[in-house]
């Protein structure tokens, strides 16, 4: 996969027309792809790709983005778009990693995923209980960082293995680190030291499903 670096050189070429032939910033490439240029900043040093930001720019330029992303031309994906798969994407929701967010769903789009990505999520049979959200915050930093989108397996709720599960309390929708203790509550932990672990009560936490993987981890 081309580094955040690369994408963005590319999107200046693409966008270079309509600057009337003066030189792009990395701030222009920011405004296009509607991030403030504090997060962009983050994002190029810490070479995360802002996917969702990036879909939404190549579909309103009409252009693959295999070929923003891999450097891989339409023609050569005519045949391999048959194996391409689709999964259920809640643009709207956002879980938070951090200070908790709002389930506000207004759109189900799909989100299309190569071939290869299929078996980390469980393979084919499991696609259908599968959904994607996206990420706020940074207390699973740096499992999760903020604009990731997760990948939610919602039949998988047990937790008496442990894990990372996206889970709804009253104080929001959240991506943590559930574990169970010997007295029966349970620790819901950030990856990021910054933040403290909090017990709770299982009656206090809905288990909307396990996290299995993210968008990206196939490079």
């Amino acid at each position: 996969m081309n580094s955040f670096v690369e994408i963005v050189e590319e999107i200046k070429n693409i966008i270079s027309s309509e600057f009337d032939s003066k030189k792009i910033f990395d701030k222009d490439v920011a405004d296009v792809l509607g991030i403030s240029q504090m997060n962009f900043a983050t994002m190029k040093k810490r070479n995360k790709i802002p996917f969702e930001a990036l879909l939404d720019f190549c579909a309103k330029k009409s252009i693959s983005i295999n070929w923003l992303l891999y450097g891989q031309s339409p023609e050569s994906l005519v045949e391999a778009t048959n194996r391409y798969y689709m999964v259920r994407y809640f643009s709207d929701v956002n879980a938070s990693a951090g200070g908790g967010a709002d389930e506000q769903c207004e759109e189900i789009e799909e989100l299309e995923i190569p071939e290869q990505f299929v078996f980390m999520l469980g393979g084919e049979k499991e696609l259908k209980n599968i959904e994607a959200i996206n990420v706020s915050g940074d207390s699973m930093e740096p499992t999760f960082s903020y604009n990731d989108i997760v990948f939610i397996n919602r039949t998988k709720t047990d937790l008496n293995r442990g894990g990372i599960f996206t889970i709804r309390t009253e104080a929001g929708l959240f991506i943590k680190r559930v574990q169970k203790r010997l007295d029966g509550k349970l620790d819901i932990i950030s990856d990021n030291q910054v933040y403290s672990t909090q017990v709770l009560d299982p009656q206090e936490v809905e288990v909307v499903g396990r996290v299995v993987s993210r968008f990206g981890d196939v490079d």
